[in-house]
């Protein structure tokens, strides 16, 4: 099998070097669907949020959980003139430790479903790039932001202030209804979901119907299974704290330490806070009751972490709060259901340490708003299924090209004992730190702004390369040759398992997939 990604990986990285430096022009694929539809009536906001326009029997969508993908779901189809039923299982902030970090791609979605004012007035904080540290040394990665308004920028900000501001504009609108309860059941007839069965806030059990149930319940989805095929990993575990009265060494700047054994990121989430996320590879963490977690902290991480965050983040453990959570993926493998669609992180997951989740989720409600536009009837459920199908394709090149850079980068990012993985990862930080096309064309995958799968595999290869000119030079010598063939090697087997799980004809050629090409069903 590793003769197989060396071939290919020699291939790929021959092509990658030819081609990296021409590979600058963008062009970014105008979704085909965006006629608006007739309105019947005039949206208007109700004082609490919580009434109907319309005779709740006749809801058009019923949307399963209010988190980031429900929320400005419910708010962007309901702004369309959909009657829509949001049933969440808890109204009150939430709070994570994740799902913090906005990147400018993503932001520039929140513009487009006119949700930016979501960040406004939760002390959220501007990002403009990033900060890499490894071995003492750093480099300053910026977001390519020049053709850009300005106020285009990545978003930090706690979790739970952005949730409930979306939640707030939603149920402005009065057809739009908020209600907390548990979905426990989707509602089946001959196939075809009709819509669900949940227990309201004082136990209540009851059903609801429409025409089409959208499941937006989050990593822990407990309706998932019935709508896709779902294969999670946890590759590692998050340990989460709050740093108080301390700056970053690069203001308004992410910062990613090359940690040993796994990276640690830094980012502002108040003007008083940072965020700490420790990565800790595998399932397992130590025990934060009795004192382990604390020795680990202070005794393994603090010493790799830059000079001037070492105190506050003593401080931080010391004051207690250490919070754990899994880091989770998980490739998007739908069934197509007649009368439901999947979303969010009950659909697609990444390793969060690129921060593209908020990105892939609002870009894929972008492209649901616009293929449900034409429709004024959706009680076709077996046209509407086949109609849909095409959101599994449309959105694959944005969506793969984040969830692959996620996973590959988080697999180059930590330290290994193969000393081939360890040249790849010292590699990329020397990489990025060339500048010009080196650094702009990665950050721009990063931060969501051009993701394009084939510029991500040229890069990821031209790093490869990179590392193998470091081992030649000056004299290569058997032991660093067979260094060079294992570095391109493992590179392969990093990247093309990945790509083949998101889909290698959806992810590169998608208009060859037929429902690329699916039109609206007739009304």
């Amino acid at each position: 099998m590793e003769y197989q990604y060396l071939l290919g990986g020699v291939i790929a990285s021959v092509f990658g070097w030819g081609l990296l430096l021409a590979f600058h022009a963008k062009g970014r694929r105008k979704v085909r669907v965006s006629m608006d539809i007739p309105r019947d009536s005039t949206l208007k906001s109700s004082e609490n949020g919580m009434s109907w326009a319309c005779n709740p029997e006749s809801t058009d969508i019923i949307i399963v959980g209010a988190g980031v993908a429900g929320s400005a779901l419910a708010y962007t189809l309901g702004k369309d003139g959909r009657r829509v039923h949001v049933i969440e299982r808890d109204l009150t902030e939430p709070d994570r430790i994740v799902g913090e970090l906005l990147q400018p791609g993503g932001y520039l979605k929140l513009i487009e479903l006119g949700l930016e004012d979501c960040v406004s007035d939760i002390d959220a904080q501007r990002v403009l790039g990033y900060a890499i540290f490894k071995d003492g040394k750093s480099t300053k990665l910026s977001y390519p932001l020049e053709n850009f308004p300005s106020d285009v920028a990545g978003r930090s900000f706690h979790h739970g202030r952005f949730i409930q501001k979306m939640r707030e504009k939603a149920a402005t609108l009065s057809n739009v209804k908020l209600e907390q309860g548990t979905v426990t059941s989707l509602l089946k007839e001959n196939g075809t979901i009709k819509g669900v069965q949940y227990r309201t806030k004082v136990g209540q059990e009851l059903t609801a119907y429409a025409p089409l149930t959208i499941v937006c319940d989050g990593c822990f989805s407990n309706l998932r299974q019935s709508l896709c095929n779902p294969k999670v990993e946890i590759p590692s575990c998050f340990v989460g704290l709050v740093l108080e009265n301390c700056n970053l060494p690069y203001e308004n700047h992410g910062h990613v330490v090359l940690a040993d054994p796994s990276p640690i990121l830094f980012y502002p989430i108040s003007d008083t806070e940072i965020r700490c996320l420790v990565d800790v590879p595998g399932q397992k963490v130590p025990s934060v009751s009795n004192g382990e977690m604390s020795h680990y902290l202070k005794n393994t991480i603090a010493p790799q972490i830059p000079p001037e965050l070492h105190d506050a983040f003593i401080s931080a453990i010391d004051k207690g709060g250490i919070r754990t959570m899994t880091n989770r993926s998980m490739p998007a493998s739908p069934y197509p259901t007649p009368g439901a669609l999947l979303m969010g992180d009950a659909f697609n997951m990444r390793h969060p340490l690129t921060g593209g989740g908020m990105t892939v989720a609002l870009s894929d409600i972008v492209l649901v708003r616009d293929l449900l536009r034409p429709l004024n009837n959706l009680n076709d459920a077996s046209s509407l299924c086949k109609y849909l199908e095409s959101f599994y394709t449309l959105r694959k090149p944005v969506a793969s090209t984040i969830n692959t850079l996620a996973g590959a980068l988080y697999k180059v990012f930590s330290a290994s004992p193969d000393p081939a993985r360890n040249e790849m990862r010292q590699a990329c930080f020397e990489y990025l730190s060339l500048g010009g096309v080196f650094s702009n064309g990665p950050i721009a995958l990063l931060s969501g702004l051009d993701p394009r799968p084939l510029s991500l595999v040229l890069h990821f290869f031209a790093v490869a390369i990179y590392g193998v000119s470091r081992l030649m030079l000056p004299l290569p010598s058997p032991k660093r040759l067979w260094t060079s063939a294992r570095l391109i090697s493992g590179a392969s087997g990093i990247i093309f398992p990945i790509i083949k799980g998101e889909g290698v004809r959806q992810m590169f050629f998608p208009v060859m997939v037929p429902a690329y090409h699916r039109s609206p069903p007739m009304a």
